[in-house]
């Protein structure tokens, strides 16, 4: 089947976007806004920038119930910070409760019984309960669009990082048998790591 993509709606395009680009990383983003209120939400559209200096990016879309900004993306716009919360299995049912959309004055630390600890260098809290923590700061937010299923792309660069010891193998690799991190497939669906293969990369010319 050839499916052009002006001749779908948004939503058809998302069900066939992420059906094949999977799984996705899942980046638990803790926010605070400048009320000074505490926002957490999960994004599986996330990844890795680069690694010098050290940026993640994160794309928060358009919710579809009202046509608003998600309350993530605009205490990001108000404060330039955000911390990127790693979710394990352990904490999948949590992370899952943190993705309901609730008034600005609600704080999903609470809904999902997840406790705040204090960042290093920006405000915005991490996840006490998840292993690794990003503190970043927002360098770029790039705006595709302002109706539901649009979005914007929000590249952060990290200013510390947080990793619990048992996670560690010597001082900068993460023990996957530890972490033991979920994935984010279509509909309700995850995946855990568990079925893994290695490939020796072919040397460059």
């Amino acid at each position: 089947m050839e499916i052009p993509t002006d001749q779908i709606s948004w939503q058809a395009a998302y069900k066939l976007l992420t059906g094949a680009i999977l799984p996705r990383p899942i980046g638990w983003i803790s926010t605070i806004s400048s009320e000074q209120r505490y926002n957490l939400a999960p994004f599986s559209f996330f990844n890795v920038v680069c690694s010098n200096p050290p940026h993640v990016l994160f794309c928060p879309t358009i919710r579809a119930k009202d046509s608003r900004q998600k309350d993530t993306l605009q205490n990001v716009r108000a404060t330039g910070e955000f911390v990127v919360n790693i979710v394990t299995e352990e904490l999948a049912e949590a992370m899952n409760l943190t993705s309901m959309e609730l008034p600005a004055e609600m704080s999903e630390f609470d809904l999902a019984r997840l406790t705040p600890a204090p960042a290093l260098t920006v405000k915005a809290p991490r996840v006490a309960e998840s292993p690794v923590h990003f503190e970043c700061r927002a360098v770029q937010i790039i705006d595709i669009g302002a109706e539901p299923g649009s979005g914007s792309v929000v590249i952060g660069r990290v200013l510390h990082i947080h990793v619990k010891d048992s996670m560690l193998i010597g001082s900068d690799k993460i023990d996957l048998t530890q972490l033991k991190p979920i994935g984010r497939l279509a509909g309700n669906a995850y995946c855990r790591v568990t079925d893994i293969f290695e490939l020796e990369r072919p040397r460059s010319s």
